[in-house]
């Protein structure tokens, strides 16, 4: 699983990080968790509150985003963007 990340705010991408995750005899789940940790360290952000509407988005889309009041701290951006890349 390759998934990218962007930190948005207004109109101006602040960071852009990407990874990817090869484990094997893991779920799709655990693969997505754990590239979504991995992401996040790499862009030194805390790990955002996943919500219901975030798992619809991603099975619909492989992207979402994630706004300021899903983060358990505050942060310089008014958005975060993953996207599962191909």
């Amino acid at each position: 699983m390759r998934l990218s990340g962007r930190l948005i705010k207004g109109t101006m991408v602040l960071g852009e990080a990407e990874v990817e995750n090869t484990e094997s005899g893991i779920t799709y789940t655990e693969r997505l968790e754990r590239s979504l940790i991995e992401l996040c360290k790499k862009l030194d952000i805390p790990v955002p509150i996943w919500l219901e509407k975030n798992t619809r988005e991603f099975v619909m889309f492989r992207r979402t985003f994630f706004f300021d009041g899903q983060f358990t701290e505050k942060v310089a951006f008014d958005m975060f963007e993953i996207k599962e890349l191909k």
